[in-house]
């Protein structure tokens, strides 16, 4: 019988979104393979979370709380991780396809000597067969994958799977698991004043590119954003110019975003950018060029100039939302 573990993600002692939805996800194949669904939380003070996994679908929570694992470390978190898959009995781990997602689980499929999937964008279940989907080739193509090793791991893109309440009681399981001396932690952890929305986890984004001419007019981008309570993005020829800090760049050498929105503001839409956005629901293209290669992505699209057509936007939304 299947067993999904969802291992989730906690950052100053906060569940990330995309463990919500990598436990629906987990919930709906375990729907289907007859299976069942479990949580892992690794850290410090982490046993006072364990009820949040319950929400959705998780029947079984297990806690690996240790003052070692006070800071972040790739490798020692890897390595307990793994040693709780085999104590477990899981069958297949899941992850969100966060920043640390990706550094983690790729670990501990070393570990356990076992095939990993990323950024999977669907799972569904074929015969007796779990097919992980995939964009490869910078979002041009989507390769289907299936799994054959003892254990099946995949790191799900966040914003796609959606967050689905299945709430159940989970019996929370602590496991006694030494972690081996860290080779590397992270010691700080620098973030910007105000708070800003991280451009992985925004349901909206509004992204700016070489049209917006310069760091000067960003405001228009920036009230637009908090006018929809939106996160800001931007282009790499934006970010190489330094205009916006890379932490906003949105592409094949930046961020990949899922987002409900996304709204392209003076970006061409070269393929490069296509690759980190090309997966949101709806696509809103602003450009004065009506060649643009970001219209043949678009769902809709306003041909026009940015610094005339985002003023009267963020007005008449700011209407909307006042009415």
């Amino acid at each position: 019988m299947a067993h999904i573990l969802v291992v989730y993600e906690i950052v100053n002692q906060k569940i990330k979104k995309a463990s919500f939805e990598a436990t629906s996800a987990a919930a709906q194949l375990a729907a289907d393979l007859n299976g069942n669904v479990s949580a892992l939380f690794v850290g410090p003070q982490v046993n006072s979370l364990v009820s949040e996994a319950g929400k959705y679908g998780a029947e079984k929570a297990f806690v690996v709380e240790h003052a070692g694992l006070e800071k972040y470390s790739p490798d020692a978190y890897a390595a307990v991780i793994a040693e709780a898959v085999r104590q477990t009995e899981a069958t297949h781990i899941f992850m969100g396809a966060s920043l640390r997602g990706k550094d983690l689980l790729p670990r501990v499929a070393y570990l356990l000597d076992s095939a990993l999937a990323q950024d999977i964008i669907s799972i569904d279940v074929e015969g007796d067969k779990v097919v992980y989907t995939r964009p490869i080739i910078a979002g041009k193509l989507r390769a289907r994958v299936t799994i054959d090793s003892h254990y099946q791991l995949a790191t799900l893109r966040p914003n796609v799977f959606p967050v689905v309440e299945k709430a159940t009681n989970p019996e929370a399981v602590t496991l006694s698991i030494e972690p081996p001396a860290a080779k590397a932690v992270v010691e700080e952890t620098l973030t910007e004043a105000g708070g800003k929305l991280d451009v992985t986890e925004a349901e909206i984004i509004v992204s700016g590119g070489r049209g917006m001419k310069g760091p000067e007019n960003w405001h228009l981008i920036e009230n637009l954003a908090g006018t929809m309570g939106a996160a800001t993005g931007a282009s790499r020829a934006a970010v190489d110019a330094g205009w916006r800090d890379h932490a906003e760049q949105v592409g094949q050498t930046g961020k990949t975003v899922s987002p409900n929105l996304y709204i392209a503001c003076g970006i061409s839409g070269a393929i490069q950018h296509q690759a980190g956005m090309s997966s949101s629901k709806y696509i809103v293209a602003i450009n004065k060029d009506p060649e643009a290669p970001i219209f043949k992505i678009a769902d809709y699209g306003i041909v026009g100039d940015v610094f005339e057509v985002l003023p009267k936007l963020n007005e008449e939304i700011a209407k909307l939302k006042s009415e």
